[in-house]
């Protein structure tokens, strides 16, 4: 069974983005970024949200664009409309038999990318393994939290911890 990892950059007070979907207080260079980037090379597939694939047209990807050519990539929206020969896949509904399938016979672990909406409701559903977070000491005061709306209590197992010059700690914890 493949796992499904959420791998994302948090603020001290819980955020994964700013208003408007800031990230510019999140280290961008040095040793965390190239860490994030190694790990990016073992994961099969990639999972994400809507807003969280628009956010790339920022960055200069165009609609129909994999953010991730090394992966399979999936975008989970109801909304979104892709042109034809688009390079990831939408999956609009019947997610959970979706991401059970890709977890049941996929060929390597599962990028949860983002965004916090849907990982608070994957979390509501006991589908995220492991949270790969990169808590940065920054405090952004409002923006789109780790796990969206979702408050519910966790008590992780903690698999391993490591700091960075620039204060940030990463942390990899168990979930399920």
């Amino acid at each position: 069974m493949q796992p499904v990892i959420y791998d994302v950059a948090v603020s001290a007070d819980g955020f994964i983005c700013g208003p408007l979907q800031d990230v510019s207080l999140f280290p961008h260079t040095g040793p965390v970024v190239e860490d994030y980037q190694t790990r990016l090379l073992g994961y099969k597939y990639c999972i994400m949200g809507r807003r969280t694939y628009e956010f790339g047209y920022g960055f200069g990807l165009k609609p129909g664009d994999n953010p991730y050519p090394a992966m399979t990539t999936f975008v989970i929206s109801s909304s979104l409309t892709l042109p034809r020969g688009a390079n990831v896949e939408i999956i609009c509904d019947h997610v959970l038999p979706h991401l059970t399938a890709l977890k049941n016979s996929g060929d390597g672990p599962i990028y949860l990318c983002g965004g916090g909406d849907l990982a608070g409701w994957l979390l509501a559903r006991d589908k995220i393994d492991v949270l790969r977070l990169k808590r940065a000491p920054v405090f952004l005061g409002s923006g789109t939290r780790l796990f969206g709306k979702n408050t519910q209590s966790l008590t992780p197992e903690i698999i391993s911890t490591k700091q960075y010059d620039a204060g940030v700690i990463f942390q990899e914890l168990r979930l399920n």
